[in-house]
């Protein structure tokens, strides 16, 4: 990773870019389906789980909620101070920590469950994200859980096609097709100048990329679950959304094929999930 990615990266996150994402749009699906999935791994034994790339602490102030020993790690100062400051009335997260992904300060085997929801975006070079899934892998307990979140190679190329029409003809535009036909060509995200409001520099994962890094990293084959699946593109997603029936037949429909393999690439989001023997 150059030092201008990493300054693009820092930039982006702490100028606010995570703060709110997961309340609007199809990022709800994303919230709801991320817990959904951790929650399955919930259990009597797990005690302390770490957030590793946790951004704002969504997930690490929903953990705590629920009584968890939460520690929230990430790169970006301002996000961590963002969390720090929303818990300043309910202190709920019990460590929050600036901190890189492939280099934290807990002991071997300290955790029950290790997330590691947005580090994989922006480790570029698979021997970087190697290093993270290892240290991910080092702080978690035998028997311990690990969760992985990976951007889909295909996302950019389907959003692009599910807001084409009379208002927006971004496909036509060739700065985002050149960016599209990189990302789908070897998975990396380089955003154009004309769209200052895309994900800043990354890696865009395929399911077979995903199940790729962690086999580098000597973990075992995991399970790789599309997140929002293909539910994101229906037609008048926000109202259907907004009522409780038909967000309950949505979420029923992504469930139903979160590990279908010809289908995970059309979820924007994927987990990888793991167990350390």
């Amino acid at each position: 990773m150059s030092e201008k990615d990493t300054h693009d990266i820092l930039a982006y996150y702490d100028g606010g870019a995570e703060i709110g994402r997961l309340e609007r749009g199809i990022g709800k699906i994303e919230l709801e389906r991320s817990k959904e999935i951790i929650s399955r791994y919930l259990n009597k034994s797990t005690h302390v789980i770490y957030d590793i790339g946790g951004g704002v602490g969504v997930y690490s102030s929903w953990l705590a909620e629920l009584g968890y020993e939460a520690h929230l790690f990430d790169l970006s100062s301002q996000a961590i101070e963002f969390a720090r400051q929303q818990q300043l009335n309910k202190p709920i997260i019990s460590k929050l920590e600036t901190a890189d992904a492939r280099n934290l300060d807990r002991k071997d085997e300290s955790a029950d469950i290790v997330l590691l929801m947005g580090p994989l975006y922006h480790l570029t070079e698979q021997k970087e994200r190697v290093k993270a899934l290892q240290e991910a892998a080092r702080v978690l307990k035998k028997g311990g859980t690990m969760i992985t979140s990976a951007i889909s190679r295909f996302g950019s190329l389907l959003w692009g096609l599910s807001v084409y029409g009379e208002c927006n003809t971004i496909v036509e535009e060739d700065a985002f097709m050149d960016m599209v036909r990189q990302e789908l060509t070897d998975g990396q995200h380089v955003r154009p100048a004309a769209y200052p409001s895309f994900i800043a520099r990354s890696y865009f994962h395929t399911p077979d990329a995903l199940r790729a890094d962690w086999q580098a990293a000597g973990l075992p084959k995991p399970r790789v679950l599309g997140v929002e699946g293909p539910i994101w593109i229906a037609p008048g997603f926000e109202e259907k959304w907004a009522i409780p029936a038909h967000r309950r037949r949505l979420l029923d429909i992504a469930r139903q094929v979160e590990e279908q393999e010809s289908v995970i690439g059309m979820s924007p989001h994927m987990l990888a999930v793991g167990t350390k023997s």
